[in-house]
């Protein structure tokens, strides 16, 4: 019978995996690695950008969540970042995160989970098809077990019978030989019987054949 751990490892291994991409898109940004100098505005409703990197500075604007940003400089809690429009502004450097948000990353996730679901039920389906050959092979093996089982017991009814016949055989064929004995006996007994007498009369009719040849 096949091996099947090989198989249940790497179920196993595609589960972790799944989850380990699952957990790993949708950490905190603040526990990624920054890339390059691309920002976006971290996943909060809006943030406000001002004209200068301090609070004092007047408030030029807002930023959505998940608008990519080009750093330019930091200065204090504040970072100068130009949007995709060429805008220049100031904001938080806490509002700003080195990865996409989380609208950007979902499909990202999503497809990632799908190629993973994909693979998970071609696992899923090659196991299934292992696990009903390995049922049919076992269900031929129980028939062919059960065919053998009732030939043994068929064969050991006609040894049974065989050998019952023979008894019987070698039964009848000791009176046989016994009624044979028997009969040679009583042949030999009247034969040993019969000569006997013949020894016993022969010689008197011979004595008397004598004597009556005298007288004449």
């Amino acid at each position: 019978m096949p091996d099947s751990r090989p198989t249940a490892y790497a179920l196993t291994a595609l589960r972790s995996g799944l989850f380990a991409a699952t957990v790993a898109l949708a950490v905190p940004a603040h526990a990624e690695e920054p890339a390059s100098d691309a920002r976006w505005v971290s996943d909060s409703l809006s943030t406000y950008v001002r004209s200068g990197p301090t609070d004092g500075h007047r408030i030029v604007g807002t930023l959505k969540s998940g608008q990519k940003l080009t750093l330019l400089s930091t200065q204090g809690n504040y970072s100068q970042v130009r949007g995709q429009n060429g805008d220049v502004v100031w904001i938080l450097s806490s509002d700003l995160q080195s990865v996409p948000g989380q609208g950007d990353r979902l499909p990202q996730l999503d497809a990632q989970v799908a190629e993973l679901t994909g693979q998970l039920k071609t696992i899923d389906d090659s196991w299934k098809n292992r696990v009903q050959g390995m049922q049919e092979t076992l269900d031929s093996r129980k028939q062919l077990v059960t065919e053998l089982e009732a030939r043994n017991k068929s064969l050991s009814e006609e040894l049974d019978q065989s050998q019952s016949t023979l008894r019987d055989t070698q039964a009848r064929l000791g009176d046989e030989n016994k009624q044979v004995m028997m009969r040679y006996m009583v042949y030999g007994g009247s034969i040993a019987g019969a000569g006997l007498l013949a020894g016993l009369i022969l010689p008197a009719l011979t004595r008397g054949r004598k004597k009556n040849d005298r007288w004449f």
